[in-house]
């Protein structure tokens, strides 16, 4: 597989008029990439030092629209500017694109230098860092799900999105022959990402009509979150290249399933699996217990980390194998925590209450943060729940609603510990607006429902 860039590889091809375009991006509060096209001679000159951006960026929703509520920034306080600062070892071809490389940009202060704390990868990092102070690392991967539409994102754009259309007729999952009529799409998409140094696995037909679904082996967390954003953003561009649009909307259509981002954690020690003891029930270490009681505990407390629109809510429904319980069952996709290679040195607990949607630096994070909790605290894991965990009251309910998710975040003690009130605040109120530009709207449901017969 070929390597990431390093900075002298740059300059060579820069020289050779390989590479001409160097996009130096950050990640906002949503999990997109924004930033700036430089051309590479000024990037390998100069701007590999830094670069600037509006401190709006982390302030925004997805309209980019300017909210009131921020203390981080404001129309009072004149939207100043954020330095972006360039992780060199994130540097890497962007072989879609003709010429064109790419870094990750650290976000920081203009005035002090120090990393901006509500920052997507630097919570991660902060999190990160905690967990190595108790002499732990990360090992995580998400599963990337999202639909594929016969329509361009122009011409959907022009309907009002009123005609979409999946690009196969049928369920797919694991399904060889649709998605052979899928490979002009995927097969760039997983060579292009591999080319760029993501170590992509595989991609697979999923549950539902055009559901596809991508696979990036598993590795350190903060790479985990690097691979998925960027790896997310090249579905989007590779499927619009071939005149199709690819959404990471968690559910389309009421009538089917919706797209997740399944997440599966577990911990070296000492480059050593630290969730595997032999000995152990289910092969499960005291770490890992205390670990995942952690988790599922204050699942409620993060879960708008996982789920942070009005949208991906409608997702957690009976029978779609989406979860709607936050409990933990061995090898068994109706809970919302799953067990998974029980009785082996890759034992891990995957979480399944993700949606499509989610930051995976802000849901890394916040899920760290619950495991070291656990640790801290050497939580006790309840026993499994077998069966159809649909059926099953015995445990807590996921948040039904934006509005609930919400509440469980603002009043997080755990979190605001962890990250601080400042970062709890500011995405409590990201949380907020979205609710509130939801609740002006007057939806297609409202009058076909009520127009005549109210």
């Amino acid at each position: 597989m070929a390597a990431a860039l390093t900075f002298d590889a740059l300059k060579t091809q820069v020289n050779q008029g390989e590479i001409d375009t160097v996009l130096v991006c950050l990640v906002d509060m949503q999990g997109r990439l924004m930033g700036k096209r430089f051309h590479a001679r000024h990037f390998v000159d100069s701007a590999h030092e830094e670069t600037h951006c509006c401190n709006y960026l982390l302030a925004t929703d997805l309209e980019m629209a300017t909210p009131e509520g921020y203390k981080a920034t404001s129309w009072a306080e004149g939207y100043g500017d954020y330095v972006m600062k360039p992780d060199l070892d994130t540097l890497r071809p962007v072989p879609w694109l003709d010429g064109t490389a790419m870094v990750l940009c650290d976000v920081l202060d203009h005035h002090t230098h120090e990393e901006v704390p509500h920052s997507p990868r630097s919570m991660l990092k902060r999190q990160i860092a905690r967990l190595a102070d108790l002499g732990y690392q990360t090992a995580a991967a998400t599963e990337l799900e999202f639909f594929l539409f016969e329509q361009s994102y122009e011409e959907l754009q022009k309907t009002g999105y009123r005609t979409l259309t999946p690009i196969s007729g049928y369920n797919e999952d694991y399904h060889i022959l649709q998605t052979t009529k899928e490979e002009r799409i995927l097969r760039p998409l997983r060579n292009h990402l591999y080319a760029a140094g993501i170590p992509v696995e595989n991609t697979k037909g999923e549950a539902e009509t055009g559901q596809e679904e991508l696979n990036i082996r598993y590795g350190a967390a903060l790479d985990c979150a690097d691979f998925h954003t960027i790896a997310k953003h090249a579905t989007k561009e590779v499927a619009w290249a071939h005149g199709h649009a690819a959404s990471f909307l968690p559910k389309w259509r009421a009538d089917k399933v919706g797209s997740s981002s399944h997440v599966h954690f577990s911990l070296l020690k000492d480059g050593q699996p630290a969730f595997h003891d032999p000995k152990g029930e289910y092969g499960m270490s005291d770490v890992m217990r205390h670990f995942m009681a952690g988790q599922i505990a204050y699942a409620a407390d993060y879960t708008w980390f996982l789920a942070p629109y009005v949208n991906s809510y409608k997702r957690f429904m009976k029978g779609t194998f989406a979860p709607t319980r936050m409990v933990w069952s061995v090898d068994n996709r109706t809970a919302g925590f799953r067990l998974c290679g029980e009785g082996t040195k890759a034992v891990r607990v995957e979480c399944r209450i993700g949606g499509s949607d989610m930051n995976p630096y802000l849901a890394l994070a916040a899920m760290i943060a619950a495991g070291i909790k656990g640790i801290e605290d050497k939580m006790d894991l309840a026993p499994p729940i077998r069966g159809d965990v649909y059926e099953d009251v015995s445990g807590g309910e996921i948040p039904g609603s934006l509005r609930e998710a919400t509440a469980t975040l603002r009043n997080s003690a755990m979190l605001r510990a962890a990250m601080g009130d400042g970062v709890i605040d500011h995405y409590t109120r990201c949380a907020e607006w979205e609710q509130e530009e939801f609740d002006r709207v007057v939806t297609d449901w409202e009058i076909a429902r009520g127009f005549e017969r109210a």
